[in-house]
Order: C-alpha cells, then sequence, then structure tokens
C-alpha cells in the first residue's frame, strides 16, 4: 500500500480514514515493520515489501477505525494503550484478512449495534425476519416460508446447484459437497479448496463483525456455534467469492500453475478482499441488516 494521495508526505492511511470515526470504516493494513508511539502519535517502521516502501510512516490513529496487522508485524505496549485510549480497534490478521487471529473490542464508544443485534435475536419472529432478509440477499427475492427448518432445506439445494455451475464454469469436475472433519486432508482437491476458502472468507467476516461490534454468537440461520453470526454474514459471500475462489485454485492447480491448494487459495484470497474490498462491503451489509446508522453521538 503507498500513501494515498491527498496526505501529507510520510503519512500512511486512506482517504476513507477522514470520515467520522464512528463509520469505522477507516481500514489500514499494516504488514512486515514495526508499530510504536513517538511524541504521542503512532509510527510505522516499514521493511521493504509488496504493499509498502521501506521508511517512516505516521498514522492517522484518530481517523482510523481499525489496524489491522498482518504478516511481520510487531507493537509496543503504548501503541495499545494509545489505541485503547481514542478507541481505535487492533486486529492481528493473516495476509489480506485471510486468518483473524485476534480482534479485541478496545473501547468502540458505542453499543448500537450491539443492542439491535441483541433485540432482534431475542424476539422469535423478528429473529426469523431477519434470517428471511439474510435468505432475501442470497437469493434475490423474499422466500414466503417462515420455518427456519423450510428455509434451510431450500438453501441447501441451491447451494448444491451453486457447487456444480460454479465447477461447470472453471471446467472441474464436481462429485458432491464432503467434509471429514476428522481428516480435512483427506477430501478431493475441490473439496480441500472450499474449505480453504470457506476458512478465509469466515476470517473476513469475523473482521467485519468484530469493527461494528455485532454479538458473533447470536447467530440467525446458524446455531450453537460461538461464531454463529460470523457464519452467516460469510455465507452472503458463498456463491460470488468462496465458490469462485476455491475452484479457480484447483484450475489453477490442475493446469501446473500452482502446486499448493491451500496457499492458492490463499494467495486469492488476499488479492480479492483487498481488491473489491470485501471487509468494509461485509460492514456495510451488517449496519444495512441492523438499520444502524452509528454516525451520531456515543451511546
Amino acid at each position: 500500500m503507498s500513501p494515498a494521495p491527498g496526505l501529507l508526505h510520510g503519512r500512511l492511511g486512506l482517504a476513507a480514514s477522514r470520515i467520522p470515526h464512528a463509520d469505522r470504516h477507516g481500514l489500514l493494513w499494516l504488514e512486515y515493520g514495526k508499530l510504536s508511539v513517538e511524541d504521542g502519535t503512532l509510527r510505522f517502521t516499514a521493511a521493504q515489501s509488496e504493499t509498502l516502501d521501506a521508511g517512516e510512516y505516521a498514522i492517522p490513529y484518530q481517523g482510523v477505525s481499525m489496524i489491522l496487522l498482518g504478516p511481520g508485524t510487531s507493537l509496543t505496549q503504548d501503541v495499545l494503550r494509545l489505541c485503547a485510549r481514542h478507541g481505535t480497534l487492533i486486529a492481528a490478521v493473516g495476509e489480506g484478512g485471510v486468518k483473524s487471529y485476534t480482534a479485541p473490542p478496545m473501547g468502540q464508544g458505542r453499543s448500537d449495534v450491539a443492542r439491535r443485534h441483541a433485540e432482534l435475536w431475542a424476539d422469535p419472529k423478528r429473529r426469523l425476519d431477519t434470517a428471511r432478509r439474510l435468505y432475501a440477499w442470497r437469493f434475490g427475492r423474499i422466500l414466503p416460508h417462515r420455518d427456519i427448518e423450510t428455509l434451510r432445506g431450500i438453501e441447501g439445494a441451491r447451494i448444491k446447484e451453486s457447487y456444480k455451475l460454479v465447477a461447470q464454469r472453471f471446467g472441474i469436475a464436481w462429485d458432491g459437497r464432503r467434509y471429514d472433519r476428522d481428516n480435512p486432508g483427506a477430501a478431493d482437491l475441490p473439496n480441500q479448496a472450499i474449505n480453504h476458502a470457506a476458512t478465509f472468507v469466515e476470517a473476513a467476516a469475523d473482521i467485519a463483525v468484530a469493527a461494528v461490534g455485532a454479538l458473533p454468537p447470536l447467530g440467525f440461520i446458524h446455531e450453537d456455534s460461538s461464531n454463529a453470526f460470523t457464519l452467516d454474514i460469510a455465507d452472503l459471500w458463498r456463491v460470488e467469492l468462496t465458490l469462485p475462489l476455491a475452484f479457480g485454485a484447483v484450475r489453477a492447480v490442475l493446469d501446473k500453475q500452482a502446486d499448493n491448494i491451500e496457499r492458492e487459495v490463499r494467495k486469492r484470497a488476499a488479492a480479492a478482499f483487498r481488491r473489491d474490498k470485501v471487509i468494509p462491503k461485509m460492514i456495510d451489509r451488517i449496519k444495512e441488516l441492523f438499520d444502524v446508522d452509528d454516525r451520531g453521538g456515543n451511546s
């Protein structure tokens, strides 16, 4: 990432980081360097990498909602203190956001999203209505059925058809979805690729859920899992992102353009997340789902 046009020389950031902090869309990616505090501001000492030239960069932390620390980064305790004071989130992530290692809720200052999330989830009717809204986004129309098990059955049938269609698009032989949790490596190449792609897209959703302060365990379609809501959000991108990532990587391996399926899916996912602004789009979807406009004052 190179310094954005219009920012002061030596300052690292995004044009989006100038918007109000409450919008939480100022995602700043840092890789291969050290983040520290100097003269009361954040400073990133960067090594040469594909995304950033070597040098010293002042970080406009008060205009950045979330700092994503990728591979090869370290930080001092003062960074945590300063960011906590100003409500700037810090997450340790894999390249491009393909993994989410930790994203502590460091003083976001607002509870709008969490309260709205809890209200919708706690009321059985509103919970079902929210699930139907999620399905409507995925299928392009509101389904008339009001039973969650029926909706899940329809979803299963449509996803099976999507597997076939996307596989055909990439010229991949498809024998059905198979996954052995006790031995994930035993699956065929397409299924392995889908497992990896799903994991990476879920990591992006993890980051988005943490960024807005939603409640991961309270899912509307998924249940029981500690990240059920994260899975709800990740599934919104299953057909348009997860499956193309997986089958595209399989095609590359079969064509001898890549030799490791996990590495190829990860590389493609990291590029897609940045190019298509996947995490900001997920953030927008979550806010739209809860009808929350958090640009007002603190709650």
